[in-house]
């Protein structure tokens, strides 16, 4: 419970806090320039996941099941190794990319945003959440992204420059980064100087690497190609909805950093019981969260974009049902199929529904249908989900034979 309470509201808190800045940005670009800035924050994000590379699935079970600090220590320092070499060519790239597909008046308000979601890619989260402990999650991730938004916001009124936000929370994040450091992994080598072993240790992480990508590859399109081919105000409207969406996760990657580490911990028992109240969780929150979405979303948008961008009840309802299914197989993947080392498999079925759904994007992106675009990613999601029910059901039957063997 203690877990519970504090791997789902610290991610809240970082949930509200971007809300704050909503307002700000609408008031400045208007709506002509909101689909811009959300796209510039939908690239980060996936930027954010090339960074993080592996560490983000792998990592967690990897530190839950470090024997000591040591190992813990020697575990992290590989990860800085390789997100300091992926940072070289990831955020010019990313940056690049949301000046590209911005509308030409605000690219460099979407490049800003771009570079202040992609930082995060360089936090110790997922440290924080295989060692079973809120606290450190909310020391070095939630708290600095916390203060840098809360600076950021009467900064960017004052001076209607969105690099004030880059830069409070690159500045937060490495005061962060260098204070873990010295308490968690102090004397080892984070510079990735021997560049020949980092490039072996990205290697490793591959297959796990390739899920994350694929997987965000189509959950961090929808705005950049409803900007890029449609209409200011459908791609305004659709980048309303993604953003209620994306705040939306905050809820399943607060209930998957809880389970996680408390189902493959290391000497777990009961751990077949452990599987089945994560699934019963993540199915509950997606229902729940794709109701309130489509019930709510549309005065919730209109309110938070300050009237310049509000979804649609149809696209609301699409962006539901990628919610639900997203968080029902949540459990499947981190829980079950990747500790198992099922990780070809995930990325299979992975790469496929990234393959159908952006293209169904892309196909209803040149039609002109913002609804459209959001179908493709819902497709997306649906596919995913049962592509990996019936071979994680099946493993968990073979773990109760294995506890019933033990017994």
């Amino acid at each position: 419970m203690l877990r519970l309470t504090g791997f789902t509201a610290l991610p809240l808190l970082s949930l509200i806090t971007p809300l704050l800045l909503l307002p700000v940005a609408s008031s400045l670009v208007g709506g002509y320039g909101i689909s811009s800035v959300i796209s510039g924050q939908a690239i980060g994000t996936f930027a954010a996941t090339v960074l993080l590379w592996g560490w983000n699935v792998d990592g967690p079970v990897a530190i839950a099941r470090a024997a000591n600090a040591r190992e813990r220590g020697e575990i992290y320092l590989s990860s800085v190794r390789t997100r300091l070499l992926l940072m070289i060519i990831v955020l010019p790239a990313a940056a690049l990319t949301a000046t590209v597909v911005a509308v030409p008046e605000f690219a460099t308000e979407a490049a800003a945003m771009c570079l202040a979601v992609a930082l995060a890619g360089l936090s110790p989260a997922w440290f924080c959440i295989g060692a079973g402990q809120p606290k450190l999650l909310a020391v070095f991730d939630t708290l600095p992204r916390f203060i840098a938004t809360l600076l950021a916001a009467p900064l960017l009124l004052l001076t209607h420059q969105f690099w004030v936000y880059t830069m409070l929370t690159a500045a937060m994040m490495v005061l962060s980064l260098v204070v873990f450091h010295r308490k968690y992994s102090s004397g080892g080598q984070w510079l990735p100087i021997n560049l020949r072993a980092t490039l072996d240790e990205l290697g490793s992480q591959a297959k796990t690497a390739g899920i994350s990508l694929a997987g965000n590859a189509y959950a961090s399109t929808p705005a950049p190609i409803a900007t890029a081919t449609t209409a200011p105000v459908a791609s305004g409207s659709l980048a309303s909805a993604d953003t209620l969406y994306r705040f939306g996760l905050f809820t399943v990657v607060a209930l998957g950093n809880t389970f996680q580490g408390w189902t493959i911990e290391h000497g777990a028992t009961n751990q077949r019981v452990r599987h089945i109240t994560a699934i019963l969780a993540h199915a509950g929150l997606g229902v729940l969260g794709a109701a309130i979405l489509t019930v709510a979303g549309p005065f919730v948008s209109g309110v938070l974009f300050a009237g310049k961008a509000q979804a649609s009840t149809e696209l609301c309802a699409y962006y539901g049902l990628s919610f639900a299914f997203l968080s029902a197989s949540t459990p499947f993947i981190r829980n079950i199929l990747i500790p198992a080392g099922l990780q070809s498999l995930v990325l299979r079925w992975t790469l496929v529904s990234a393959v159908l759904g952006v293209a169904a994007m892309v196909a209803a992106g040149m039609a002109g249908s913002a609804t459209g675009i959001a179908l493709g990613m819902a497709l997306s999601e649906a596919v995913l989900f049962v592509a990996l029910l019936i071979p994680g059901l099946k493993h968990l039957k073979q773990e109760r034979i294995l506890d019933h063997a033990a017994d």
